[in-house]
């Protein structure tokens, strides 16, 4: 995907690099990214469907409409693909959102509410979402094998709480691993139900804080996880990421909940690994009362963060 910095930008659009960064301010658009050194950096796409549709004579505002609804075709595209169950349509949907996109926010604005609308016209209990939600799975999958080797030593522990592989949190997951791996940031994602081993594993990879994903294992089978992950890692801050929306039985309450977008969850993420995020409150408990039968050790059943 090809980039533009400010200066390049606003000479492809005729403007000054001022205008350009008071046009992101008032409407949201262009949408930059950021280099590791916080430069913005535009997708050429973006920038080029702007100055497409500046030159037919529009305003300001009608020309970064007419702008979005042409990025926004992609989401469409994606949908006509999935609901009609053309696979290979779909792979060519997305590699068109990847031509005016970052990875990441092709998962953002394209793969993720692609899904949720398949997901709102069939449920997710039907086959047209499982073939969509398989396919996706499979998409996120080559994308980060694609990615570039993490370059941080630190590690964020993901503890997987969801359902199963059709269950739109699991996506959401496999999309927040993606993004953090695109980082720069080392990701290792382990079910909350696997005890066995653990210590070992955690010995190898030394996570830095550790995140809890999705809410369909119960707060006791969570609770035993991070007591043992604690046990052999030692107080590592502990978030939780789409736990909410579980049963009227949920009782964990006070831990800080990451944003349910992955690309803002693990930017929170990055700037807590770097050092500079001191609004996300990690000392906060993460509370987990726990059932009398529980095996637990006495007075565990709070997780101080």
């Amino acid at each position: 995907m090809r980039t533009l910095k400010t200066s390049e930008a606003a000479a492809v659009l005729n403007v000054s690099p001022n205008t350009l960064r008071a046009w992101e301010r008032r409407f949201g658009y262009p949408k930059p990214q950021r280099s590791p050194g916080k430069h913005r950096l535009y997708t050429h796409g973006e920038i080029a469907a702007l100055r497409d549709a500046l030159q037919e004579g529009l305003s300001i505002s009608s020309a970064i409409s007419r702008a979005r609804e042409s990025v926004s075709a992609d989401t469409h595209v994606l949908v006509g693909a999935l609901a009609a169950y053309e696979l290979e349509r779909a792979d060519a949907a997305m590699e068109g959102a990847l031509a005016l996109r970052s990875v990441e926010r092709s998962v953002e604005e394209v793969l993720i509410p692609s899904l949720e609308e398949i997901a709102d016209r069939h449920g997710t209990d039907s086959a047209p979402w499982a073939l969509a939600a398989r396919w996706a799975s499979e998409w996120l999958q080559r994308a980060q094998r694609l990615s570039p080797p993490a370059t941080r030593r630190p590690t964020v522990l993901l503890g997987d709480a969801t359902r199963d592989a059709l269950d739109p949190d699991a996506l959401a997951l496999r999309a927040l691993e993606l993004c953090i791996t695109r980082s720069g940031v080392r990701a290792l994602t382990l079910p909350v139900t696997g005890l066995a081993g653990l210590g070992d594993v955690l010995t190898s990879y030394a996570p830095r804080v550790v995140v809890i994903a999705g809410g369909d294992e119960a707060d006791d089978a969570v609770a035993r996880w991070a007591y043992r992950v604690r046990a052999g890692a030692g107080a590592l801050p502990i978030l939780l990421f789409r736990r909410r929306g579980r049963d009227e039985r949920t009782r964990t309450t006070g831990a800080r909940h990451l944003p349910a977008s992955p690309t803002l969850a693990s930017s929170q993420l990055s700037d807590f690994i770097e050092g500079g995020a001191r609004d996300l409150s990690l000392n906060e408990p993460l509370d987990l009362d726990l059932d009398d039968d529980v095996a637990v050790p006495p007075g565990r059943g709070r997780l101080t963060a």
